[in-house]
């Protein structure tokens, strides 16, 4: 009974394995990306782009890409180093949660293989006509049926391709954005690794938009507001996320060690 009110009340020390489920953090990580949402629609909305259409658009899966690339290094150094400085039991617990984190690098690179495949396919580059009519030609002969069995399979093959391309480009954005959204599930191996990692990215990119140039023609005020308004709230939200781990789970991050 104490057990339980000590759990109820947050002064329950998780054991190296207990990964609590607070959906206060939750809550709040979902609030703030659909204020950012909200913020950003708005501002597009409200003031003239800097440039075309294309280029905005262009320009934000630049920044997906970017933000992908920044977290999968983070990711994979920040578990690195979880792996590296743990003790050798807390190794074997991080190790036995690797499978979320590699299975969503594995989603994210299967988008730009399915593209390069594709494409590569439609182009012919991959297989030319005169490649599918030598290849049935060893099997039919030349003839009739053998022009007639290629050109089926060519245009079949080509059909699919195209129907690839134009379902993997879609499922790329999407996987990336689930990746940037889980931060490729580092909490899988230990609750502090998004709170740890958000903050890098958030003004990594925030560098990046500030070399970049603005995507809109508003007011400098306007402006810095905006583009300070994500780092500070992603980073602000990281520091209560781990306080409110210590404070209410007892998780720490020489306790996450082992140390």
């Amino acid at each position: 009974m104490n057990e339980f009110f000590r759990t109820v009340m947050g002064d329950h020390a998780p054991g190296p394995d207990e990964r609590p489920d607070d959906r206060l953090i939750g809550t709040l990580q979902v609030i703030r990306t659909l204020l950012g949402m909200i913020a950003a629609v708005w501002i597009v909305l409200a003031y003239p782009l800097s440039s075309g259409r294309q280029d905005f658009v262009i320009g934000k899966l630049v920044e997906l890409g970017l933000a992908c690339g920044i977290l999968l290094a983070g990711s994979i150094l920040g578990i690195s180093a979880f792996l590296v400085a743990g003790t050798p039991d807390r190794r074997r617990a991080f190790a036995r949660r690797l499978w979320g984190p590699v299975a969503y690098m594995l989603a994210l690179a299967l988008g730009p293989a399915l593209v390069w495949l594709s494409l590569t396919t439609v182009r012919g580059d991959l297989a030319s006509e005169t490649d599918v009519v030598d290849f049935f030609s060893g099997i039919f002969g030349r003839g009739i049926l053998c022009s007639l069995v290629s050109f089926l399979v060519a245009a079949v093959g080509w059909l699919l391709a195209l129907a690839l391309l134009i379902a993997s480009i879609p499922y790329t954005i999407l996987a990336a954005y689930v990746c940037v959204a889980s931060c490729f599930r580092a909490s899988d191996v230990h609750q502090l690794l998004p709170a740890l990692l958000s903050p890098l990215l958030v003004w990594s990119l925030f560098a990046f938009q500030l070399f970049n140039g603005p995507d809109v023609a508003a007011p400098p005020e306007v402006l810095y507001t905006f583009l300070l308004g994500g780092p500070l709230s992603v980073t602000a939200l990281s520091a209560w996320e781990v306080w409110r781990l210590r404070r209410r789970h007892g998780i720490t991050l020489r306790g996450a060690l082992g140390r």
